[in-house]
């Protein structure tokens, strides 16, 4: 056996990929990287803004400071603090003179209703979880593990190739019979490409998708809204007239109708609004282009394996609408590549096939080709 035949089995015997050692779901990643800062973001920033405000309460004491008259004592100033902070109504006059009341609870319940928009934002992440991952793990599972088998079974046809075209008298002959293999479809691997078909005519998966972003973004958008009401009806008002003259001192005489208070914690809901606000309308593109992306197909990665023989999934035009399962599932093989040996192997001999184009062999169009032309086959082989 001459030292290219040997060469060329050892390099064959190293194509191989090794058997997984564990289990591959526990590296599967089941969240696109968009995906997971957007659920960081919408979610931890409330939260986080919202425990700043209340270790500033906690640590601060009172929201609420009012000028009480000189002759209060001590605690009927506290009193008074509290019935203005429970009421929040400001008392004043309109234009024409009549008594007016404006209610500044919003300010109140401003920091749980940031505590609402985390859970309402974290709604999309729950329905992807339980509605797709399952699916989407079986899925991913299956076709990572059946392309890397792919890859596999190619190697080894060319080894068994190469064998054969060793122990064969008449080179001529051999690939008249390769020929006929390939225009016959014996190379293929029928239950992967039958598999991803069928994905492509699924859609449960693409709508889950889908959902979850458009409830993202109609979460977003209110809070938006809401942040834009508050700031046009109580945020730009930081002092306010309370009546007092309710309860323990109702009855007394020296008590005025209405005292000045101001909000203590005032700039910090403004600072707080306008920070979630901001980042969440900057976020709005990052959600519709996360659901416009199913709008197109992922094709670099398909296109690296219809390089395995008989592998024409592109090729035969069976990609059409691409929202469908499919075309999740792509996204998601894009984000586990990683996971997928075989990815990468196929990459560089694409590499190297391109560099022998370039030098003028024409001949290389499918892995078994490359190979063989490595095992030394290239001088029998008939040019086309």
């Amino acid at each position: 056996m001459s030292l290219s035949h040997t060469a060329a089995e050892y390099m064959l015997s190293d194509a191989l990929l090794p058997d997984p050692g564990g289990s591959r779901a526990k590296g599967l990643r089941l969240e696109l990287p968009s995906d997971r800062l957007l659920k960081l973001v919408t979610v931890g920033l409330p939260l986080f803004l919202v425990s700043l405000a209340f270790a500033r309460e906690f640590s601060a004491g009172s929201q609420i400071s009012c000028f009480s008259p000189t002759n209060f004592t001590g605690k009927q100033s506290a009193y008074a603090d509290t019935a203005c902070w429970d009421s929040l109504l400001h008392h004043g006059v309109d234009a024409e003179g009549r008594a007016v009341t404006k209610s500044l609870w919003a300010l109140k319940v401003f920091p749980y209703s940031l505590l609402v928009v985390a859970v309402l934002t974290y709604l999309p992440y729950l329905l992807w979880r339980y509605a797709a991952v399952p699916a989407l793990r079986s899925d991913l599972l299956f076709i990572i593990d059946e392309l890397d088998k792919s890859y596999n079974r190619s190697v080894r046809l060319v080894q068994h190739m190469r064998k054969v075209q060793q122990a064969s008298a008449e080179p001529e002959r051999f690939w008249e019979e390769y020929e006929r293999a390939r225009r016959e479809r014996y190379f293929e691997f029928p239950l992967l490409e039958r598999y991803l078909t069928c994905k492509q005519h699924a859609h449960s998966l693409a709508f889950i998708y889908i959902l979850r972003n458009l409830l993202l973004l109609l979460f977003l958008a209110a809070t938006c809204l809401y942040l834009v009401f508050l700031h046009l009806n109580v945020f730009f008002q930081d002092e306010f007239s309370c009546s007092i003259k309710t309860g323990l001192l109702r009855a007394e005489p020296h008590v005025p109708p209405l005292i000045p208070c101001k909000l203590v914690a005032f700039s910090v809901f403004q600072l707080t609004s306008l920070s979630v606000g901001g980042v969440y309308v900057l976020l709005l593109p990052v959600v519709a282009y996360n659901a416009l992306q199913l709008c197109q197909w992922d094709k670099g990665l398909l296109a690296i394996y219809e390089m395995l023989p008989a592998f024409d999934l592109l090729s035969r035009k069976m990609l059409t609408c691409p929202v469908n399962d499919l075309n999740v599932i792509l996204l998601f093989l894009r984000a586990n590549i990683s996971q997928l040996t075989s990815f990468g192997r196929l990459n560089a001999v694409n590499a190297l096939r391109e560099a022998a184009a370039a030098a003028g062999e024409q001949d290389i169009d499918t892995v078994v080709d490359f190979m063989t032309l490595l095992a030394g086959l290239e001088t029998a082989k008939p040019k086309r």
